[in-house]
């Protein structure tokens, strides 16, 4: 199994146990579910004693999103101007890693160009996306988005794929 980490903050951000679609050569899209969390029933097979009252256990189920459940995303929101703030700066740091990777000019260029295509599609609309950060809820971090496909109901991640390095479990 390989897990993708954030290369700023080693954050955990996804595994290719989930099924990555790469979309315009600059994100990966993972469709996500809504899962159920919590609400164990022990049966321990003893009566209830007719002389005391049945316990009552708290332990309520939660409707939990599979992806940010499992690799402990945080919640974390943004204005459209904040969002652009970030935006700008994370993906300067983006340029600076692929250069220090040794990635050509022709391909730093090519990241720059999709990067900013695919930031106007966001921006475009904004107010359908949610923001999460990774575990360590670094600032200088990744930003996972998080939207619905057409249908409203099933949810999808978009990552950066140049923020992301492998390591093989």
């Amino acid at each position: 199994m390989i897990i993708y980490k954030d290369i700023i903050t080693d954050d955990e951000i996804i595994s290719d146990s989930y099924d990555l679609k790469e979309v315009d050569g600059i994100v990966y899209e993972v469709d996500c579910a809504m899962i159920t969390e919590g609400a164990v029933e022990v049966d321990i097979g003893a009566n209830a004693s007719a002389e005391e009252a049945e316990e009552v256990v708290e332990d309520q189920a939660i409707r939990v999103n599979n992806v940010v459940h499992s690799f402990r995303l945080q919640s974390t929101s943004f204005d459209k101007k904040g969002y652009l703030a970030y935006l700008k700066g994370y993906m300067k740091t983006l340029k600076t890693k692929l250069q220090e990777a040794g990635k050509s000019e022709e391909e730093v260029k090519d990241f720059e160009t999709k990067a900013g295509a695919y930031a106007k599609k966001i921006i475009a609309n904004f107010k359908d996306w949610e923001f999460y950060t990774g575990e360590s809820m670094n600032p200088d971090g990744m930003v996972v988005l998080l939207n619905y496909r057409e249908d409203g109901t099933t949810p999808y991640v978009v990552i950066w794929k140049d923020g992301l390095k492998e390591m093989k479990v």
